[in-house]
This record gives structure tokens, sequence and C-alpha cells, in this order.
């Protein structure tokens, strides 16, 4: 009885010992880097044809993975300036910071193709806002987020490569003479290409 114990303990340890090297070799933590172009929604209610320039900006974020399944992703890049127009007439430039947190669920951990979804909260901070006088705007902005990517294994150590789309509702009231005249709504969607790397 002890022997066939035995046996059946060094053939579990035999099938789990591969999974268990890979879950030690991937790690928690994956780091992304991204080229990403952001495509403005320029909603605005104020009467005033507001709009922001589309561009294409650096983005890196990091994850943790709880499960193999749950991730957790904060989304980082640095304050990007735009030009703010009037029906389509440049009236001043303003710089934004939109930091993201989202909750993920990757649906296929160890695939060849490994989609994610993920749902989460945006807060953009406005910075540098040179507008004509009289004209403001709310500096601060919280909005929800939703995202939808897949990481896709490349031939090199713990390298993916990475596709992502996320949408994100961020705007701010905008005051004449310290009057609300109504808001403006970037609500941007994220188009996503780049690396990441798991450890």
């Amino acid at each position: 009885m002890n022997k066939q114990l035995i046996a059946a303990a060094v053939l579990g340890l035999a099938v789990a010992a591969p999974a268990i090297a890979q879950s030690t070799a991937t790690g928690p933590w994956q780091v992304r880097v991204r080229a990403v172009h952001l495509n403005s929604d320029n909603g605005d209610s104020t009467g005033l044809g507001l709009s922001i320039n589309n561009k294409t900006i650096p983005e890196v974020d990091i994850s943790y993975f709880f499960t193999p399944n749950i991730a957790a992703e904060l989304v980082l890049t640095i304050p990007q300036k735009h030009d703010l127009r009037s029906n389509g007439t440049t009236i001043g430039t303003l710089r934004h910071l939109p930091p993201t947190l989202t909750a993920q669920y990757h649906f296929n951990p160890t695939g060849s193709v490994r989609p994610y979804v993920g749902a989460g909260v945006n807060y953009t901070r406005f910075s540098s806002v040179h507008l004509p006088a009289g004209v403001g705007i709310d500096r601060s902005s919280f909005g929800g987020a939703l995202q939808l990517g897949v990481d896709i294994p490349l031939p090199y150590k713990n390298l993916v490569l990475n596709f992502d789309i996320k949408k994100v509702w961020l705007g701010t009231d905008v005051k004449v003479a310290g009057t609300k005249v109504g808001s403006f709504d970037v609500d941007p969607v994220l188009f996503g290409v780049g690396l990441g790397w798991r450890f």
C-alpha cells in the first residue's frame, strides 16, 4: 500500500511539475508598452462646437494576476497636449492625464490566443489650460472605462503581442464668466498595439 501511495505521489508530481514551473516562470506581473490612437467623440452641449484633435500617444500599463484568469491593470501615460477648437478654429490648448484602473477577465490564459475583457474607472486631470479670457473648465473628471483585448504569445521568453481597445468616459463642465454653459465630453475610443512581458 505504501509503495502504491508513493508511486501515486511521484506520478502526481511528475504531472504537476510542468504547470508549477510555468507558473513560477511567468509570475503574477505583466508590463505592456503600447502605441495608442486616441479617437475622441467630442460631444458638446455648449453650442460652441468644441472639439479636440485626435492623436497617437505612448501608453504603459502594469497588470497583476490574482489568479490565471483575473487581473487588475493600471494604465498610465504622460500628460497629453491637445488643441481645443470651436467650430474648427483653434481657441486654446490644454493637457490631460488620464490614468485608468480596470479589472480584467482572461478567458484562455495559457493558450496561443489569450482574449480578455475589462471594466473600471478613469480619473482625468486637466492642466496647462490656455483658453480665451473668461472661459474655463473643471480640472478633474471621473468616468467609467471598458476594455477588450488579446495577448498573443511570441517565440521569445514571456513576451506577447497585444491588441487592445478601450472606451473611456471623460468630460468637463465649461464655464463662461463663471457661469456653466454646458459640458464637453471627450469620451475617446483608444486603439492600441504593443508588446507585453510577463514576469
